[in-house]
């Protein structure tokens, strides 16, 4: 099973950086490499507990389409989706955020599996588990970039 740990320092509060990871717009932001867009579910605002959500973009050249629900939620430290539907067996993503000095610990842990068995896996190793890395790795960036300018123009240090 393909397991994916990744950390981003952000210079900003743990509530904002939890909240915009829950941001369908920011979500559609943080994946426009891969031309995502909303097709069924909340096209805007937060993502609650229980929220479905299918998203659409193009992987590997093709259109792919993944249903997730947030099946864990405890604000504002952590959150999960899982696939509902989609190419994989199954996907787990674990958001974490932890308030550390001068802002917070974002940690994502991935994990998921592919649906055809020997030749899943060897995709997986070959060129899925590095893929997704980097997607998740460009989807922080911005994240991160979208955090810091707003805190840079905002006082929230000396808010909390």
């Amino acid at each position: 099973m393909p397991h994916i740990e990744l950390s981003t320092f952000i210079a900003a509060p743990v509530t904002a950086c939890y909240a915009l990871a829950l941001n369908v717009q920011a979500h559609v932001e943080s994946a426009q490499q891969t031309g995502e867009r909303v097709l069924a579910g909340p096209a805007s605002g937060q993502l609650q507990l229980g929220d479905v959500v299918t998203w659409e973009g193009r992987h590997f050249g093709l259109r792919q389409r993944l249903t997730v629900r947030i099946t864990a939620a405890t604000p504002p430290t952590h959150f999960r989706d899982e696939q509902v539907r989609g190419a994989f067996r199954w996907l787990r993503h674990d958001h974490y955020f932890e308030a550390v000095a001068g802002g917070t610990l974002m940690r994502d842990v991935f994990a998921f599996q592919s649906p055809v068995g020997f030749i899943g896996r060897l995709f997986e190793q070959l060129f899925l588990t590095r893929y997704l890395t980097n997607f998740l790795r460009q989807r922080n960036a911005v994240l991160k970039q979208m955090l810091e300018v707003e805190v840079s123009t905002s006082d929230w240090r000396n808010s909390e």
